[in-house]
């Protein structure tokens, strides 16, 4: 049984509250470790280390920001193995999963270390007689990071590295289920010569959320998770004078146009559908075929490849899908398959009553694929989403009925489709509500120089995450007017300056 507290000021600082959350491995069942629980004193007491360090790191060059963030590129590289390990034997995902989820979170790095070029501001001469004009992006002190179970490295290396690159100094509240990683970064972010206080984890839950949205010392707040508490994070926040953007739930739909490569499509919803056994935001849930025949033709090409899904622990090199996070999850997911079936859908596959049964791994937290046809709108189990590792199938006879689904969906996270025809592909893109499109792509998550966020239900708030959006979301811009004397006066002024000045 290992423990996990807090990282403070450049080192571990055991927690004080007296009360502990239990750590499984998802894999077994069993109980590995327990993490600490900060009071909200604690938590006030590591947002006053992070502000106290504000000032030294806002003024600190552009150019020593940007070389901390290149020494932590190459330190996560030489570390993403051991990352990755950490995060499957807490998460459940395999193992070339958890390496993807570094990969991800890297590249945001790579973005930032750019930071010299990103964070220019822009600049005239001589806008009125002997006037300059030029504007400067600054940090804005504290900002905060509430990030999910599901990316324990990604998301937090999504906000951190933009938010300390451009000047802040950062508190993160990680998930509670998976909270070592999280403490791992923080290693690297030391090593890679990051002055003590601007980079702190803090692992709690609702208290340390309340507090972090409260404090009048945060400045911002990300955070990335469902809905519900999407809602009420962005509400507290703003409610609090804080910038927010809280990134929630998803319901992404792929479109299967009858043109399109079928074999291509199938290879792609396995991948995107049953990756991370569907724990996450922007897995594809929902498979639109058009017509009848590709509505066929699809589940004749999907079944016999969900039946032979490859499920096993986090570690196994043969596993496609390892477990669910913990027990609970897994319970809420088998729920709403249970609902699915309930409301007349049709499991052409049924995952729900897999068992693991390699000695030792009896009591893991495992689901099978599922595989549902005969999905409608109407449908709860349409209408919520599952986060586990099932794909729904909702059958339209045409491209405009098929293409109307993910626009009048609650959520607006990602959506694809598959054809080989440009105007269909260009058409969809351009009328389809949600954030996040892909064109013969299954997962469109953007690269890290471009922004990811979605629409509706998906996001709250002004600003995606990582790219450009990121650094304005991070930033505050000044702008100044300039004159210097010239030995000409021409007296006292009482008017706003204009263009004809």
């Amino acid at each position: 049984m290992y423990e996990r507290h807090h990282y403070v000021g450049g080192k571990v600082v055991e927690g004080t509250s007296g009360r502990f959350g239990p750590i499984f491995n998802p894999s077994t069942g069993e109980e590995q470790g327990r993490v600490a629980l900060a009071s909200k004193a604690e938590v006030e007491a590591i947002i006053e280390v992070a502000d106290k360090a504000t000032e030294e790191w806002g003024t600190t060059s552009v150019v020593k920001r940007a070389r901390v963030l290149q020494n932590l590129v190459h330190i996560l590289y030489r570390e993403k193995d051991k990352l990755a390990e950490a995060l499957s034997s807490e998460h459940g995902k395999v193992f070339s999963d958890a390496q993807g989820d570094v990969q991800r979170g890297l590249e945001v790095a790579e973005f930032a270390a750019g930071i010299p070029h990103l964070i220019k501001g822009e600049y005239n001469d001589n806008v009125s007689t002997g006037i300059d004009m030029y504007s400067m992006r600054k940090p804005l002190g504290v900002v905060a990071g509430i990030t999910p179970f599901n990316f324990p490295a990604m998301i937090p290396l999504w906000m951190s590295c933009v938010a300390i690159a451009c000047g802040n100094t950062f508190v993160l509240k990680p998930s509670e289920k998976d909270p070592t990683v999280p403490m791992m970064l923080a290693d690297c972010w030391k090593e890679a010569g990051l002055p003590d206080g601007v980079f702190n984890v803090v692992n709690g839950d609702k208290e340390s959320v309340d507090t972090l949205c409260t404090d009048p010392r945060i400045k911002a707040v990300s955070f990335v998770g469902s809905t519900p508490i999407a809602q009420y994070v962005y509400s507290t926040a703003t409610a609090h004078g804080k910038r927010c953007q809280a990134m929630g739930g998803a319901k992404n739909h792929m479109l299967i146009m009858p043109d399109a490569d079928m074999e291509q499509v199938s290879d792609a919803l396995i991948g995107a559908a049953y990756g991370s056994a569907g724990e996450r935001c922007m897995a594809i849930s929902v498979a639109v075929p058009v017509g009848q025949a590709t509505a066929d033709k699809l589940v004749e090409m999907l079944k016999p490849r969900v039946e032979a899904l490859k499920v096993g622990h986090s570690m196994d090199p043969a596993a496609e899908m390892g477990p669910l996070v913990t027990k609970e999850h897994q319970a809420k997911v088998r729920a709403y398959l249970d609902l699915a079936e309930q409301e007349g859908s049709k499991f052409v596959v049924d995952g729900r009553d897999f068992n693991y049964s390699m000695q030792g791994y009896e009591n893991g937290y495992y689901l099978g694929g599922s595989l549902i046809d005969h999905v409608t709108p109407d449908m709860r189990s349409y209408k919520e989403e599952i986060f586990g590792p099932s794909l729904q199938i909702v059958r339209t006879n045409s491209f405009d009925e098929a293409a109307n689904l993910p626009t009048i969906h609650e959520f607006g996270n990602g959506t694809s489709i598959y054809t080989r025809d440009g105007d269909t592909a260009r058409e969809f893109v351009n009328r389809v509500e949600v954030g996040m499109v892909g064109v013969n792509v299954p997962i469109p998550v953007p690269l890290a120089f471009h922004s990811f966020g979605g629409w509706k239900a998906s996001a709250f708030g002004d600003t995606n995450q990582h790219g450009m959006e990121g650094v304005r979301f991070y930033t505050k811009t000044k702008t100044v007017t300039s004159r210097w004397p010239t030995g000409i006066r021409s007296g006292a002024e009482f008017v706003i300056p204009t263009l004809n000045s």
